[in-house]
């Protein structure tokens, strides 16, 4: 089927139940095969800056420490050495 538009994603939302009953009803093919779709990746607004993506090396241990509690590692990474700088910061002034 092919990547949906914008377009389309609208005029599937504004259609009701009976819309769509009503239509496959009349003509099975018009349902789509949802496995088949690819949907656009579409991201909610950014509450925070934008994070830019880079290649590090870490150790094992540094590693090991933020991912032990699962997903979200990076952020937690990230606020870390964000409190870090902070604090820094403000012994620095």
């Amino acid at each position: 089927m092919g990547t949906l538009t914008k377009s389309d994603l609208k005029r599937i939302d504004a259609m009701t139940d009976e819309d769509i009953a009503r239509q496959i009803a009349e003509d099975p093919d018009v349902a789509p095969d949802m496995t088949t779709v690819n949907f656009p990746r579409v991201r909610g607004p950014q509450f925070q800056p934008t994070k830019t993506s880079v290649t590090i090396r870490l150790s094992d241990e540094v590693i090991f420490h933020f991912k032990k509690d699962g997903k979200g590692w990076q952020t937690r990474l990230n606020d870390y050495l964000l409190e870090k700088i902070k604090a820094s910061d403000s012994r620095n002034h």
